[in-house]
């Protein structure tokens, strides 16, 4: 049922915040942001053709704050909400609100989204749909006597990961039996703390594979596309830095398969609006379903890039009901990188909050820069560290590394540390040039 989307509420902060913005606007919408005490001066109020305050600085009292963000949505007219990523994104209970007052969430159903909230539940799912999984429990582990029985029968290494998790928290790999133990309860231990549930899985741990994922949208009326693959397997402690697509370390068939998949999951689970599809990669070219995130993705980017789509307009376009573009209308070309920039130090990736004294962006032809930084602005300690994401594109991935390395050089940021060093470093790496790294290559340096 098509339904017409006149304003929408951005219930998020900092770069996507603005990104949405100014897509929002681009669609003869009206936008209306949300801040809290600690973000009085974000840019992104600026470009927004309303905004309300929501709180005090710490999430718990603004961004995550359900009953302000409705208020604001009701006070404002907003006929929706568009969540971006962490915070109340993948918050089935915001979901459920939003509906209860006739708001709509520009995201998947509540059904679908608790489906694959819970990791080891998505991959039961998961093996029904006929998606490669990685072997392992069945649900959620009950003990860690259960621990001990089930990474006898798969064979160690093992990995244990919360049911509720992300990020890389409440999650241990287990090289031996000895060392189970301990790593189950500080899995768990971490994982209540984190999300309020330790519950654990487990599953085989694939040694140094490749972090590959699939960008993915269904609509009301039963159509699927994805918008091909990325590359996140360079990460620091499972925090993604950086992003690629295509993947060049898959063959076309390989490829074809992983999108077929993909697709494939898609309309079994009848997911309506973008998600991410996240898959290991083993060292024989073998791909396995991990995680799908039930919401726009931080490194959407680069698929826009290589694909000339506007993932958040075709975001908006499915909340209203329209139908989606065929696959054979979306031509992908080139490649596309990114670097997450994140106030923080180069060596030891410590936060570095504090007003930025000098700030200029790079620029030039297929150099995008998706930030909401600015001179004088003061990065809040309260938040993520993240600050900005440099995407560049260009035909070839050699071309695309050197293009990246010379955006790099052109960004100046004074008044706090960032990691504009190490991403200028990487692209000198010569594993990284030659594509010969994985998920755990920082972990050896």
């Amino acid at each position: 049922m098509k339904r017409k989307i006149e304003k929408i509420l951005v219930a998020n902060r900092g770069e996507i915040a603005l990104r949405a913005i100014r897509t929002i606007k681009e669609m003869g919408k009206k936008a209306i942001a949300v801040y809290s005490k600690a973000d009085k001066d974000a840019l992104y109020l600026q470009y927004a053709d309303a905004s309300i305050c929501i709180g005090e600085a710490s999430s718990s009292s603004s961004y995550l704050h359900i009953p302000s963000i409705i208020s604001a949505a009701e006070i404002s007219g907003c006929d929706a909400i568009f969540p971006g990523y962490g915070f109340l994104s993948e918050n089935q209970s915001f979901v459920e609100i939003c509906a209860h007052h006739k708001i709509k969430f520009i995201g998947p159903s509540v059904d679908v989204m608790a489906m694959m909230s819970d990791k080891s539940k998505a991959k039961e799912v998961m093996k029904k749909a006929g998606v490669p999984v990685i072997e392992g429990s069945k649900g959620a582990l009950e003990n860690v006597e259960e621990a001990f029985e089930m990474a006898k029968k798969i064979g160690y290494p093992i990995i244990v990961k919360a049911s509720a998790g992300g990020g890389g928290r409440g999650m241990r790999v287990v090289e031996s039996e000895e060392n189970l133990k301990i790593a189950y309860l500080s899995a768990e231990s971490e994982s209540l703390s984190a999300f309020g549930d330790g519950t654990l899985y487990m599953e085989k741990y694939i040694k140094n594979p490749r972090h590959i994922e699939v960008q993915v949208i269904g609509d009301s009326h039963g159509n699927a596309i994805h918008i091909g693959e990325r590359d996140c397997s360079l990460q620091r402690r499972h925090q993604k830095l950086i992003e690629e697509s295509p993947a060049m370390i898959l063959d076309e068939v390989t490829r074809k398969k992983l999108h077929d998949v993909a697709i494939k999951a898609v309309k079994y689970l009848k997911y309506e609006n973008a998600g991410t599809f996240e898959f290991l990669l083993d060292a024989d070219k073998n791909f396995y379903f991990m995680e799908m995130n039930t919401r726009l993705q931080v490194e959407h980017c680069v698929s826009e890039m290589v694909s000339g789509i506007d993932i958040v307009e075709l975001m908006i376009k499915v909340a209203q009901g329209e139908k989606l573009p065929k696959q054979n209308t979306i031509t992908l070309k080139g490649h596309s990188i990114e670097c997450r920039i994140t106030a923080e130090d180069s060596v030891k990736f410590i936060p570095s909050p504090g007003k930025i004294t000098k700030y200029i962006a790079p620029g030039g032809r297929n150099v995008r820069v998706d930030s909401h930084m600015y001179q004088n602005y003061v990065v809040p300690a309260t938040y993520d560290s993240m600050v900005g994401k440099l995407i560049v594109w260009a035909p070839s991935r050699d071309q695309a590394i050197k293009k990246m390395k010379i955006a790099l050089d052109e960004y100046q940021i004074e008044g706090i540390n960032t990691v504009i060093e190490f991403h200028s470093k990487m692209m000198d790496n010569s594993d990284f040039i030659n594509n010969n790294i994985d998920t755990n290559y920082l972990s050896k340096y």
